[in-house]
């Protein structure tokens, strides 16, 4: 990635987390509008001298003056892949990040690591690759507080679930 050659074509806003370009570019990208299209993912990527980047990567690298390592990911604080906000936006490895999700959209329970089994709540969590039982609970919120304390105990980000 040629960080000076990205500066000298996108105009990134901190704040609102929104890349504009500064000048007309080939595929039709004109100053003053938006960098970027949709993934499936949920995140915006653009295209660079024939190359493809997300475009949160990009922005770490203007901000910055670096590109990550490829063991590095960014991960936006409050989920949303759109929000690239310099706020919202932090380096972390493949293990952080993945403390850092959003409630899945097969949850029936309303909390993560939570389910009712048996007549029981269970409560659970996945810890490097592998479920550590935190125990069943005649109480929905009994569950729910084993869940949370266990995301602080083994690191989880307080934003993880939502």
């Amino acid at each position: 990635m040629n960080i000076n050659y990205i500066k000298s074509i996108l105009n990134y806003d901190p704040i609102s987390g929104i890349v504009l370009y500064k000048r007309d570019i080939k595929r039709g990208s004109k100053a003053g509008t938006i960098a970027g299209t949709i993934t499936k993912s949920n995140h915006l990527r653009i295209r660079v001298q024939g190359e493809r980047y997300l475009l949160h990567r990009v922005i770490w690298a203007m901000q910055t003056g670096k590109e990550l390592e490829i063991t590095e990911q960014i991960d936006h604080i409050n989920h949303d892949g759109l929000d690239n906000s310099w706020i919202n936006l932090r380096v972390v490895s493949a293990k952080e990040n993945g403390r850092n999700k959003s409630k899945s959209k097969a949850n029936t329970s309303g909390a993560t690591g939570v389910c009712f089994r048996n007549n029981k709540w269970r409560a659970r969590i996945k810890v490097d690759g592998t479920y550590v039982h935190l125990g069943t609970f005649v109480e929905f919120h009994e569950a729910v507080n084993a869940r949370k304390n266990a995301e602080v105990l083994y690191g989880f980000h307080e934003n993880h679930g939502n």
